[in-house]
């Protein structure tokens, strides 16, 4: 049977799965899309089991059953998403997972940014002792492979140290933890650090100076996620000048590449196709992409294809729950935005209207799809209730096939919009 190993600096693919019966589907697309690109199919957060009352052991059996059972013979990853605690750590190695997302967002300082001077040396005040690499980087210039010039300027050095320091300092903690977990295991393990959860993106000082200090302090760093430029928005297309991405892109892969070379990581990757090719020619080749909420939504799918409704009770729920539901997440629909499902009498509008993919909308405006949004946020509430989790399971387990057939359609097209990049 395969096994769950590093993949490296390879380009990969995760398939994040909330209800553990996708695995096939994820499968049938990447036989069918070919090519370079390895997958992680076991892929969960810790948040993400909680909200779906599922363990790490759990999660990784599912998948992995679901290897064997589509004949899949190739490399896999194991993405242990969102780490913050040794806990996290514990009971995922445990559980064999081999590539460990490490979250430090508790310690980011997200209203630095905006820091005018005083303030910003208040704060800088408060971290000064934490903080051992500031004076290594002060006053200096660093000229990246492409051209593009970084000066490590006071205040960049100092909004950095503000903005991440902490955050930093719990990563490499967490990263020591990892080390000692696998040592004592006896198995081998990647890591990749999450910095992108913040309102503005990450600076290329502040890129630089944090990939650095985990490189140089032993990180096992295959894979980090910057906060890119434009807005990375749950469940629907990027939203921004793509070509203005480009040429940040550019600059963030020439500091992986100058430091690493390591991997730039996408997260809320799904339905992001405009920027795929963007993101895979920028990095030549060397990228990870994190999915997890679109497979759910090919989920709801498959219940408005076979159980009316239940499909329409589920978008009812999701609406009451949604204003509660969405806080942890980025995204910008209101329940003003799509309509109340009584008033829409055809089942196909409705699906059209909560599930509209890329293609059904038109060029330009491929991020206004906001009954996505809505059930997306609210996938943990509808999984954990005492009729609605398991009416959808029971749905998909007597539909397999058409639940592999609407995810092998929409990951061949996200796998082949990241092949015409590289």
């Amino acid at each position: 049977m395969t096994h769950c190993t590093p993949l490296g600096l390879a380009p990969s693919f995760g398939f994040g799965d909330r209800i553990g019966l996708a695995t096939p589907g994820h499968v049938r697309a990447m036989l069918k899309a070919g090519g370079s690109i390895e997958p992680i199919f076991p892929q969960q957060s810790i948040r993400e089991m909680t909200r779906t009352e599922r363990t790490p052991p759990g999660v990784m059996a599912d998948a992995m059953n679901g290897v064997k059972a589509a004949g899949w013979t190739g490399k896999v990853g194991a993405d242990a998403d969102h780490l913050k605690t040794p806990e996290d750590v514990d009971v995922t190695a445990e559980a064999g997972f081999t590539f460990f997302t490490i979250d430090p967002s508790d310690h980011v300082d997200e209203k630095s940014d905006g820091y005018d001077a005083a303030t910003l040396d208040e704060a800088f005040g408060k971290v000064r002792e934490q903080i051992s690499w500031y004076d290594s980087y002060l006053g200096r210039t660093v000229e990246l492979p492409n051209g593009t010039k970084i000066t490590f300027d006071e205040e960049a050095c100092k909004r950095c140290a503000v903005k991440y320091g902490r955050a930093l300092n719990n990563a490499l903690g967490l990263a020591v933890h990892i080390q000692q977990v696998h040592e004592r295991l006896g198995r081998d393990h990647e890591i990749e650090l999450s910095v992108d959860e913040t309102d503005q993106p990450t600076t290329l000082a502040e890129h630089y100076i944090v990939a650095d200090q985990c490189l140089s302090r032993g990180m096992k760093l295959v894979s980090l996620a910057p906060r890119f430029i434009g807005e990375l928005e749950k469940g629907v297309d990027y939203k921004g000048d793509v070509a203005a991405l480009e040429k940040s892109l550019e600059d963030h892969a020439a500091i992986a590449e100058a430091l690493g070379p390591y991997k730039l990581s996408l997260h809320s990757g799904s339905d992001k196709l405009s920027m795929y090719a963007v993101l895979a020619r920028t990095t030549e080749g060397r990228f990870h992409v994190k999915t997890a909420g679109t497979s759910y939504l090919e989920a709801v799918r498959v219940v408005a294809r076979h159980d009316e409704s239940l499909f329409r009770r589920l978008v009812t729920f999701a609406r009451e729950r949604y204003e509660t539901d969405k806080a942890t997440y980025h995204v910008s629909a209101t329940l003003d935005s799509a309509p109340p499902e009584n008033e829409v009498s055809d089942v196909v509008e409705l699906e059209r209207l909560y599930l509209e993919r890329w293609e059904d909308v038109p060029e330009g405006k491929g991020f206004t799809q906001p009954g996505r949004q809505i059930l997306h946020c609210t996938f943990g509430s509808t999984l954990t209730h005492a009729e609605f989790g398991p009416a959808v399971r029971s749905v998909l387990e007597q539909h397999p096939d058409t639940y592999a057939e609407v995810l092998e359609e929409h990951f061949v097209r996200h796998l082949e919009a990241l092949r015409a990049g590289m």
